[in-house]
């Protein structure tokens, strides 16, 4: 995440962007997008906006090491860590949030909690995508759907692609025609007035092509394994979190 976040932010060429991390490979990884590498946490206070993307296992050791100032915003990726740990840990404003990997590409999905955000935190992810500012008791079930969320879609266009295969296209015909179908149709439900039903209802003909396969997807348990995968995420990233609802 905070890789995609490093080369999202970088593309806009409207921020400066510093990264630090202790991992020379994960530096070299970002060093061609961001502006500076370095492993010296203290770069972190010239910021006026830090962006804390770390495993929830590491959260303690890097706040004890961040000196952050009153006026900076502390911005938290860590999964399962509640806004409120982090708060009392750190002089900075704080706001949790939970992006995903398409940052990277300015095609963002994220959620930031109500509390903490600011005019500044709201102009950075904006410019890497689309956010909902969301009560915080929302953010596993946000974490799941659009942080994990992007594995689970992939996850289908590799089944269309297959079928595409299946079908006798090559590999690369198949993998373009299925991941821009997945692009068009998630465009067109962001930009269009009508709900997913009502558009599913657009494309499928009457003895049409499209309602003979939406048939089969009717009748299966499709809609019912995407929704188990998400609530098995959601219920992952509560777990994540336990460690530190007693602190």
């Amino acid at each position: 995440m905070g890789g995609a976040m490093v080369t999202g932010l970088a593309a806009t060429d409207d921020y400066d962007v510093t990264a630090i991390d202790l991992d020379p490979d994960a530096l070299a990884a970002v060093a061609d997008d961001a502006d500076r590498t370095t492993d010296d946490i203290a770069a972190a206070r010239e910021a006026d906006i830090v962006v804390l993307a770390v495993k929830p296992k590491a959260i303690d050791a890097v706040l004890d090491d961040l000196d952050a100032r009153p006026d900076q915003s502390l911005v938290t990726i860590a999964a399962g860590v509640p806004r409120a740990y982090v708060a009392e840990r750190t002089d900075a404003t704080v706001v949790r949030i939970m992006p995903n990997l398409a940052a990277k590409t300015g095609n963002m999905a994220a959620a930031a909690t109500e509390t903490g955000i600011t005019d500044e935190v709201r102009e950075m992810l904006a410019a890497v995508g689309e956010f909902v500012e969301i009560d915080e008791d929302s953010m596993d079930i946000s974490t799941a759907v659009n942080g994990s969320g992007p594995a689970f879609v992939f996850y289908l266009i590799d089944a269309m692609k297959q079928a595409g295969i299946d079908g006798g296209l090559d590999p690369e015909q198949a993998e373009t025609l299925a991941a821009q179908t997945f692009k068009g149709a998630a465009e067109t439900v962001l930009d269009d007035d009508r709900d997913v039903s009502e558009l599913i209802d657009a494309v499928c003909s009457p003895n049409g092509t499209t309602i003979e396969g939406m048939e089969v997807l009717w009748d299966s348990d499709a809609d019912t394994a995407v929704i188990e995968a998400v609530a098995a995420a959601e219920a992952r990233s509560r777990e994540l979190g336990t460690q530190f609802q007693d602190e």
